[in-house]
This record gives C-alpha cells, structure tokens and sequence, in this order.
C-alpha cells in the first residue's frame, strides 16, 4: 500500500521511466478534487494528455459533485510503475507507459488517452483468463463502481470517452479511454 502523496511537477510524476521524447512532451500533470471512500474531501493526481487535461479536470469536477467516492489517486510512480500493484492498492490513474496485459501492443494509457478508476470495486476480466486485480469482484451495488447506469459513466460516455465495460467479454470496468 502507497501512501497519498502529490507531485510537485511532471517531470516528478514521470521520474525513474524511459519515455519517448514525443509522450512525455504531451503529457500534464492535473489534479483535481475527490470524495473519498470515508467521505472526506481530497485531492488526487492524474498524468495524462495534454489535450485532454481540461476534459479530465472537469469531469473529477463533477464526480466529486455528485459524491460519488474514489479511493485514492495518485500518478503510478508512486507504485514504481506497477500497475498490478496501483490496482490491488484500489488507486485511480492515468498514464502508465506499458504494454496492454498479455499483448505486445502499447496501452491507451501508454499515451496519456485513459483513465482506470477504483479498481478494486471495477475489475478488469482478461483474455488470459485472469481477473485484475486479483480477487476484485465488480458487484454494481457497493459505492465507487461503474456500471452501465451509473452517471459516472454517463457522464464519460457523454464527453466521447468508451467504457470498456460495455464490451461483451473481456470487461474492463476500470478503464475510460478518449482517442
């Protein structure tokens, strides 16, 4: 487990990561404010695409509006850009330059162009079988998860973001992503 901790600058959030040059110059670092799973009011931080920081911005805007809780949030160096270990701490993220599990194809996150949110409460169903992060169960019912009626998904889709939780198998209900 992380502790919550904030970044001073991009190039902080981005540290200990070789990147090509043409990413990392489109990155930013936002942060922006949410409700915590206790109900408290917090704020986190995001890595992601320049182009969409203000979209972003907003949209945690309005999340935190409508109350509806976040369990942490904040940029993957923090986990030494582990994502599997970012998940079974239940954090929300942004940019990761990886791989898309068990593929040898870059992530959207690779790009700054997603966003996976409560992971633990919004798992993600892999072709390879597995389910991540290990042990999460997506039950509709608990706080924090996405679902197709829930107006946090609502509220992506209508922005033009996808919800890989839509899809009819290998669900990701963590991830939105804007190309």
């Amino acid at each position: 487990m992380v502790a919550d901790q904030s970044f001073s600058s991009l190039a902080e959030a981005l540290q200990g990561l070789e990147i090509p040059v043409s990413i990392s110059d489109s990155l930013a670092l936002i942060e922006v404010p949410y409700v915590s799973f206790e109900g408290y009011e917090q704020k986190g931080q995001l890595v992601i695409h320049q182009n969409l920081a203000e979209e972003v911005t907003a949209l945690f805007q309005e999340l935190y509006k409508q109350w509806f809780p976040i369990y942490k949030m904040v940029p993957l160096v923090a986990y030494g850009w582990d994502d599997v270990a970012s998940m079974a701490d239940n954090n929300t993220s942004a940019f990761n330059y990886r791989h898309i599990i068990a593929t040898d194809l870059l992530s959207n996150h690779a790009l700054g162009r997603a966003i996976d949110i409560n992971p633990l409460q919004n798992p993600y169903y892999a072709r390879n079988g597995k389910v991540y992060p290990a042990g999460a169960v997506h039950d509709p019912t608990v706080p924090g998860t996405l679902h197709k009626d829930s107006s946090a998904v609502t509220l992506f889709k209508e922005k033009g973001w996808t919800w890989l939780g839509d899809r009819d198998t290998y669900k990701d209900y963590q991830h939105f992503e804007k190309l």
